[in-house]
């Protein structure tokens, strides 16, 4: 057989052969760092063989797919130390992640953060033992009855839901066994650089139904020095935190007495709300959008129409009980049906499309308490919905549109560098989460992909990630921890205005049933709150921060000529307050620089007199004596052109 390498060299071999045992004919040095392989651009193990002609690509804990081997190799070591630690835990699952791995467990009571120090020293300890990892394989009745002299509920249950030819496999190293599909690496002596990172609560398969096990977050580096600049991202991901920094600077609460994910906006929050709200209606406004007002419930006749009760019930606050109550309501989840219903108030001709509707909407879903984190996921929040209803030959252009504008507001934010597009299609398989008409969803996301690749626009695509109605564009970002969220969205809806009747009536004279582009502009107001936060370490843009401007006169003599300094700015639309605490200057200037204000105005005597103020700005430092006329028409400049600093300072 001809085995291709990737500098398309070929090796040839009469017989079948493991991957490894090629990996060494080609050098023992790649083997010793080889951690999985390609083979005809399929990922295997290492211990798989090969029996024909292919091309084959060895990868090592440099490439994202290979440290994900050693990665879930050291979930292993973690669920092997736990297990000689703690006898009665019982395994669930330990997959690699995007920026480490974790490791489910039953175990009463739960993992606290103090129990890692000894759990890791454990794991040291294993890893020394250079155990070789064994793969094998077993029928169905002789797995179950491994897992269930092992004691291990879980694995049983895993394998009773694989599909009825499904290869089971097991890894093994030292006393250690346990269900997987791999890859991993040949020894664990190959894991030299791991760090335990923190406990938290998991549901059993991500459902609330199921029990709460006890989850161990890790992460493991090929090296030492990349784990420790890793863990020092993590330090400082950890002081941008929007939960930590958010309340610290006084954005929001919460009160156990109002509920959990239902944030209370302080004063310093609901004015970024507020800048934020007004910043993107107008904007819609000037982009052709029409705004509407809907409420905030409705009954559930309205969701069957629109299938979020049999497809959403589950994550909606339902009022009342089917069979029971004459009248059951449901606070809203989405604002699409509302919108339907306002569009179909009126007969429209295909002159009058498309058609924009946009609505600044309080919504609610029934986060699972496991979910909910600060302002990223809260049961109730805010969204900056828009559906626009056009013909099949509108629909290029205004999904194209749509996409304009979603990147006018990432770049007036000052993200636009760090956003990447996701094409979100469905999963055939998953037949509860998606209307079933394969026809449809097939339609629609080749016309989304050819939308997409007409526009020029780089995506990924990913299944299962859809819309119930149809295929989305997921504008992801990263917050401070690495981990990936969906600012903004635009759907391509091929199913509602059917179920809704919504009709235009064509140059044909024929009624027909139109497009629907859902959209989010800003997105959840929430959440990108919470992203800018943390984006900016709480030192926001003049533009966006709550108070733009602190002004701190040197004594009580000087307050006078502050409040009249604070009047004539504000008159000019500036957001500025006054220090009138009898502290000194120095202690008014720390304080400032603690609040990340973009501007303090120092005001005493001198400055009176010149009708001046000493500027110290977030961006320069010290900037010495400038006129007032001077300074404000650099504030509102700044201010209207939504400029961004060069350097993102807390001013700590």
């Amino acid at each position: 057989m001809k085995i291709t390498l990737k500098d398309g060299s070929i090796r040839e071999y009469e017989q079948p052969m493991a991957i490894i045992d090629i990996v060494k004919d080609i050098s023992e040095g790649l083997a010793n760092v080889a951690t999985l392989a390609e083979v005809d651009g399929v990922t295997m193990d290492l211990r798989k063989v090969i029996d024909q002609d292919c091309s084959l690509h060895v990868l090592t804990a440099k490439d994202e797919k290979g440290l994900a081997a050693l990665r879930h190799s050291c979930s292993h070591v973690l669920a092997q130390a736990v297990k000689r630690l703690y006898p009665e835990a019982k395994l669930a699952i330990g997959p690699a992640t995007e920026n480490g791995f974790y490791y489910d467990f039953d175990k009463e009571p739960a993992f606290k953060d103090e129990d890692l120090p000894a759990i890791e020293k454990e794991m040291k300890k294993i890893i020394k033992e250079r155990h070789n990892i064994k793969y094998f394989e077993l029928p169905r009745a002789e797995a179950i009855a491994l897992m269930e002299q092992k004691n291990e509920p879980y694995k049983v249950e895993l394998i009773n839901d694989l599909p009825e030819d499904a290869v089971i496999s097991f890894y093994e190293q030292g006393e250690f066994v346990d269900l997987c599909a791999g890859p991993h690496v040949m020894n664990i002596k190959a894991i030299k650089a791991f760090k335990l990172i923190s406990t938290a609560g998991a549901y059993w398969r991500g459902s609330e139904k199921n029990k709460m096990l006890s989850r161990i977050y890790a992460t493991a580096f090929e090296t030492k020095e990349e784990l420790q600049a890793y863990l020092t991202q993590l330090e400082e991901a950890k002081k941008r935190d929007h939960n930590k920094l958010g309340r610290e600077l006084g954005y929001f609460m919460t009160s156990e007495v109002v509920g959990q994910g239902l944030p209370l906006l302080m004063p310093k929050g609901a004015k970024l709300f507020q800048i934020l709200q007004r910043y993107t209606e107008d904007l819609e406004m000037r982009s052709g959008y029409e705004f509407t007002k809907t409420p905030y419930m409705a009954k559930s006749d309205l969701y069957k129409i629109s299938g979020h009760w049999s497809h959403y019930k589950d994550g909606m606050f339902v009022l009342g009980e089917e069979g029971k109550d004459d009248e059951v309501l449901a606070l809203r989840p989405m604002t699409c049906p509302f919108q339907y219903l306002i569009y179909k108030a009126t007969q429209h001709s295909y002159r009058d499309l498309p058609v924009r509707l946009s609505e600044t909407s309080t919504l609610f879903r029934n986060e699972s308490s496991g979910e909910m984190h600060g302002l990223i996921r809260v049961r109730q929040f805010t969204l900056a919905d828009a559906h626009i209803i056009c013909t099949p030959e509108q629909l290029e252009q205004e999904f194209k549109s749509t996409v304009n504008l979603l990147h006018t507001i990432m770049t007036d934010l000052g993200i636009a560098d760090k956003i990447w597009y996701r094409f979100s299609k469905w999963d055939p398989n998953n037949k509860e989460k998606y209307i079933d008409e394969p026809e449809a969803w097939e339609n629609t996301q080749n016309l989304m992909r050819d939308i997409l690749n007409h526009i020029g626009l780089k995506f990924t695509e990913a299944d299962d990630e859809a819309a119930f109605y149809g295929p989305k564009l997921d504008l992801q970002f990263k917050n401070v921890h690495g981990k990936q969220d969906t600012l903004l969205t635009i759907q391509i809806d091929f199913a509602l205005a059917r179920r809704f009747d919504m009709t235009y009536v064509d140059a044909d004279n024929t009624k027909k049933h139109p497009y629907i582009v859902h959209r989010s502009s800003i997105g959840c107001y929430e959440r990108t709150m919470a992203m800018l936060i943390e984006e900016y370490a709480g030192a926001l843009p003049l533009w966006l921060s709550p108070v733009q401007a602190l002004i701190l006169p040197i004594s009580d003599k000087y307050i006078d000529y502050a409040n009249e300094l604070k009047r004539r700015m504000e008159w000019q639309g500036l957001r500025v307050q006054v220090d009138t605490r009898s502290e000194s200057i120095g202690y008014k200037i720390r304080a400032a620089r603690g609040e990340r204000v973009p501007y303090m105005l120092i005001v005493g005597e001198e400055e009176e007199k010149a009708d001046a103020v000493a500027v110290r700005s977030r961006e320069k430092g010290e900037e010495g004596v400038v006129s007032v006329d001077e300074l404000i028409k650099r504030l509102v400049e700044e201010d209207r052109s939504k400029y961004i600093y060069h350097k993102h300072m807390s001013q700590e």
